[in-house]
């Protein structure tokens, strides 16, 4: 019996590759660093689902099928909308269809945005803009969260970050997914059960405690009290360690890689990189049987915060790039047609 079922195989899968010895990330045969500098969000999504559905559209297509789903969306906001981001996404994707179809899950991928951009204006007091269908996914993204445009370095950016973390095998909020698609309740379940979970702090929501850690350590020079004090209190330092992965993730260099692009932010990328270098240092000599390396968790935080995106919507971003590995499983589960239906030991009273 495995309880947090790390020894468990439940899938054969052609979509993702997590080495966590090796710290490497191999989506459908490209390496996740190459992936994010090569694909925009639309490429991500022809890389994922080829396959999974028939008469996928050309890279036009997609990109008029996507801001043509932005604007359904739209018109299916509703009075009182709730400024968290991620209660947003639950309320509207289920406003959606529940098919396993291509339009369905395009529906569901091109609504994200919306519907968490529009949950971030409402808690700014502000009403939600119209989508416009003319703009990529990330630049649309990004002027219904700022209500201006964004240049093309920030749209970059953006992208890397949502192809970066589009999917990363079996993890929590992935096998949820996958456990409602094999009973064929749709796509739109399968997503809600992906952000249901995903919504847990010990799984998507770490990006925002990274920026309180870095905010409330302030200077390097406060660095190494700071963290010791820390570790003495037995507190968990954001952005550090990870469930599979015993080296280095290599998403962080991803998107520090992807960070460094964007003007005006190589004073930040220092901070950040000196507070690194000194918990690693605090962590090996406290900890040094344990291997515990920087995460993705870390530089999305400082990617998030460079492109204007406030805190309480980190997760919901992450949300609109992980769906397409979530449709893409679900697919794939589809596809296997088996229910998933594992057993459990009874260690109750006897009858």
């Amino acid at each position: 019996m495995d309880s947090g079922l790390e020894s468990v195989v439940a899938a054969e899968t052609v979509l993702s590759d997590v080495d966590g010895g090796a710290g490497r990330l191999i989506i459908r045969g490209v390496p996740v660093e190459a992936l994010a500098v090569t694909c925009s969000f639309e490429g991500a999504l022809r890389h994922l689902w080829t396959g999974w559905f028939e008469a996928l559209p050309d890279a036009a297509g997609l990109a008029q099928a996507l801001g043509t789903a932005r604007l359904m969306a739209h018109d299916l906001l509703w009075p009182q909308l709730p400024s968290d981001p991620v209660l947003a996404l639950r309320q509207g994707w289920a406003r959606l269809g529940d098919t396993e179809a291509l339009d369905c899950a395009l529906m569901l991928a091109g609504a994200a945005p919306v519907f968490v951009a529009a949950a971030v204006r409402a808690g700014q007091g502000l009403a939600p803009l119209r989508p416009d269908p003319g703009l990529s996914h990330a630049a649309d993204t990004l002027r219904l969260m700022r209500g201006a445009p964004a240049d093309a370095a920030d749209v970059r950016a953006l992208d890397a970050y949502l192809v970066t973390v589009c999917d990363h095998g079996l993890n929590a909020s992935t096998f949820a997914a996958r456990v409602v698609a094999s009973t064929r309740a749709g796509l739109g379940s399968a997503v809600l059960a992906g952000v249901s979970a995903l919504k847990g702090p010990l799984h998507g929501g770490a990006p925002g405690p990274v920026l309180d850690m870095l905010d409330a350590i302030g200077s390097l020079d406060r660095a190494e009290a700071w963290i010791e004090a820390a570790l003495a209190r037995k507190d968990r330092l954001m952005g550090f360690g990870h469930r599979v992965y015993r080296v280095r993730d290599p998403r962080a260099d991803a998107l520090k890689a992807a960070v460094r692009t964007l003007p005006g932010t190589l004073g930040r990328i220092a901070f950040a990189e000196g507070i690194e270098s000194q918990v690693l240092a605090r962590l090996a000599a406290r900890y040094p049987d344990r291997r515990l390396e920087t995460n993705v968790e870390f530089y999305t935080a400082v990617l998030l915060e460079a492109l204007g995106i406030p805190r309480s919507a980190f997760t919901g971003v992450f949300a609109m790039g992980r769906v397409l590995g979530w449709i893409a499983h679900a697919r794939e589960q589809i596809a296997e047609g088996r229910l998933v239906r594992p057993r459990s030991i009874y260690v109750g009273p006897p009858a």
